[in-house]
């Protein structure tokens, strides 16, 4: 039944969703309560509930589900959903989760050990957990792992591994990841130098978004470097 109530979600039926991760929960399903909670919390199927959400996250989370865990992290990194602000159970939270393969949780946990936020700053384990997430396709891993190589922050600093790390956040459209490479491109660093190929990284970049890159272009519009 639980695959059943994944199907209507994933349909955006929630409605019937709501009902079946409703009937789940009331049995024990911990994947159910992990998913009832964040239709509570984000009101699909139903009104926003912050204290059932909260609830059915602590429930599956003493079941060790590992999206209540990680969104338990969530909710206490930011201080959402009527818990207080705790880096430290946010830590412990994603770290749990990503020990139960929570992709999210593993770039999340790496972020707070390359901080210190919530435990002891630790770039190496950062590195690991950011390694693990990059395995796994997730885009702002590879970035964040790039900067640790180009830096050699917990890693050898190894312009190839920049490289290419930078190079698999850009080619997945990632604004940090696509002005990180130009960078590269621009000082000639893990690869040849190639100022057209920056620029037109950074050009990418800004249209994304990204401030620096914006600033950067609008900059040399400015001189009259650039016509766009």
């Amino acid at each position: 039944m639980i695959k059943k109530a994944h199907d209507a979600y994933n349909n955006k039926d929630f409605e019937s969703a709501f009902k079946l991760y409703t009937q789940l929960s009331n049995e024990g399903n911990a994947d159910a309560m992990a998913s009832l909670g964040y239709m509570y919390q984000n009101a699909q199927g139903c009104d926003i509930d912050e204290k059932k959400a909260l609830s059915l996250y602590e429930r599956a989370a003493e079941l060790k589900q590992p999206y209540a865990l990680y969104n338990l992290g969530i909710l206490y990194m930011n201080g959402l959903g009527g818990v207080e602000h705790d880096q430290f159970k946010a830590h412990d939270f994603f770290m749990e989760a990503a020990t139960r393969e929570v992709v999210p949780a593993m770039y999340e946990t790496a972020l707070m050990l390359e901080r210190g936020l919530g435990c002891l700053q630790n770039f190496s384990e950062a590195a690991f957990w950011y390694e693990e997430g990059a395995k796994r396709g997730h885009l702002e891993s590879f970035n964040n792992l790039g900067v640790l190589y180009k830096e050699g922050h917990g890693v050898h600093k190894d312009e190839a591994r920049c490289f290419i790390c930078f190079k698999r956040a850009a080619d997945g459209g990632l604004a940090e990841g696509l002005y990180n490479l130009g960078l590269l491109y621009d000082q000639g660093f893990g690869c040849a130098q190639d100022h057209d190929m920056a620029l037109d990284l950074c050009r990418k970049a800004a249209y994304k978004g990204h401030t620096k890159a914006q600033e950067i272009i609008k900059g040399l519009q400015e001189e009259g470097k650039i016509v766009f």
